[in-house]
């Protein structure tokens, strides 16, 4: 049995305090630059040593920025969806998150954290890296005293590295497969969303989770013209290569009109629950210029409604025809809107409907009727007794009552919009005395008829 000598044992004590002493001084030494180089000296120099080490390398690091100019970048959040949903046990840090009245937990990958990802015998890598960045914000149109306001923003991207001989695999059809994988983690967990104008949120926009319960099945409309948008939907939502070979932007455009309590806002969500589709609810009187104008309808996503409700009376557009000498900067034109629906910053974006809503559509100007931008005119009417039979089958889950003629005859004569009938079959649970409220409620709205 071998036996160390005297000399051996001191040789090996000194090589393990010299290790121990290097250790600790390159632990302090990483210490002192945490602390007294700023973060954006810090990473400027990273950045620059580690873009030297990569022309040396063997391997190709290809860079997915979160943004690209004014927009978001489909490719990082594609890539954040998909990182996040096959993040290995190993994996040291994890960033969970559950949105209220969502099922489905968000996982992400933390910031600096590593994946390693196998396509095709390719050994990948990805990471996210996180800087922070000293951004200088001006608000022109919303700050009274235009000054420059810091805020510390974060700016990420993903870094996806391989061996550079693989170069072609990964950009012809690996980064496909990402896309087609994140596409269908997405729609097993989407949540539908609404959004509103927030100008200190992402793209002007927020949102919170869209929890209507409205179908095609429970909102009272004719049921001729209910097929009439159903079809018009699937045909929209087929024709992507034909709005391609004609040279149009794949949108669609409605018009919603009739009196208030007609059922114009169910029929939104329902037309949004029946499509999958997010709702972006645009209040033009909140909207500043048309610049702001723009940079909402760059901030909406593909697979969307956009909502402009009371289009007559929300804003005071002015004349397009109107000389233009710089005072209508800082408003939304007819021009600027009627560019915003059809012009060319329209086509930012794919398979988008927006509707538009009013009581009065005889008020709208003649411009924002025609086809392209109004494509199809829905009248929302009173209640019909087809429209009844509807809410009579969703609240009172009824298909037939003996006193369904003397309802039918009271809608011939009176005006009484779904919202109001629905109200009166709400007043009670027992039908019976539902349908003979109902029957108060018209009988009360006939012409010389006052309320007792």
């Amino acid at each position: 049995m071998w036996t160390p000598t005297p000399e051996t044992l001191a040789s090996t004590k000194t090589a393990l305090s010299v290790a121990a002493s290097l250790a600790a001084t390159a632990v302090l030494l990483r210490s002192t630059v945490n602390d007294l180089i700023p973060d954006t000296v810090y990473n400027y120099f990273n950045s620059n040593f580690r873009k030297f080490s990569n022309r040396l390398s063997s391997h190709l690091t290809i860079i997915i920025e979160e943004h690209d100019g004014l927009t978001a970048n489909q490719m990082f959040d594609t890539a954040n969806v998909y990182v996040g949903s096959k993040q290995q046990s190993s994996a040291q840090r994890i960033k969970v998150h559950k949105p209220l009245k969502e099922e489905h937990l968000q996982v992400n990958i933390d910031k600096n954290q590593e994946f390693y990802d196998s396509y095709k015998g390719i050994k990948l890598k990805w990471v996210l890296v996180s800087m922070q960045n000293n951004n200088i914000n001006l608000h022109n149109k919303r700050d009274s005293h235009n000054n420059a306001s810091f805020h510390r923003v974060e700016v990420r991207h993903f870094e996806l590295t391989f061996h550079k001989k693989h170069r072609d695999t990964v950009l012809g059809s690996y980064l496909h497969h990402v896309l087609h994988e994140a596409e269908a983690i997405r729609e097993g967990k989407k949540t539908l969303k609404l959004h509103t104008i927030d100008y200190n949120g992402t793209d002007y926009w927020n949102s919170i989770v869209l929890n209507h319960p409205a179908t095609f099945d429970t909102v009272a409309m004719e049921p001729e013209m209910k097929v009439q948008l159903l079809e018009d939907l699937c045909k929209f939502l087929d024709r992507k290569e034909y709005y391609k070979r004609v040279g149009k932007s794949w949108k669609r455009g409605y018009l919603l009109y009739g009196p208030p309590g007609t059922g114009k806002s169910s029929l939104i969500a329902a037309m949004a629950n029946h499509l999958k589709f997010d709702i972006y609810d645009m209040d033009l009187r909140e909207v500043q210029c048309n610049s702001d104008l723009r940079r909402l309808l760059i901030g909406t996503g593909s697979r969307s409604i956009l909502v402009i409700e009371d289009i007559d009376c929300s804003v005071k557009l002015h004349n397009r025809e109107v000389n233009n000498n710089g005072e209508d900067e800082d408003k939304v034109t007819l021009s600027g809107l009627l560019n915003f629906i059809d012009g060319l910053w329209s086509s930012c974006g794919d398979e988008r409907i927006i509707i538009f809503t009013t009581n009065y559509k005889d008020r709208l100007d003649p411009a924002l009727l025609r086809p392209g931008r109004m494509d199809m005119h829905i009248h929302m009417s009173y209640c019909s007794f087809s429209g009844f039979k509807t809410l009579a089958a969703n609240y009172l889950r009824i298909q037939n009552h003996p006193l369904f003629e003397d309802i039918e005859g009271l809608l011939h004569k009176v005006n009484a919009t779904p919202a109001e009938v629905a109200g009166e079959l709400m007043k009670s649970d027992n039908t019976d005395s539902a349908i003979k409220g109902l029957i108060s409620f018209l009988q009360c709205k006939q012409p010389g008829i006052t309320t007792p």
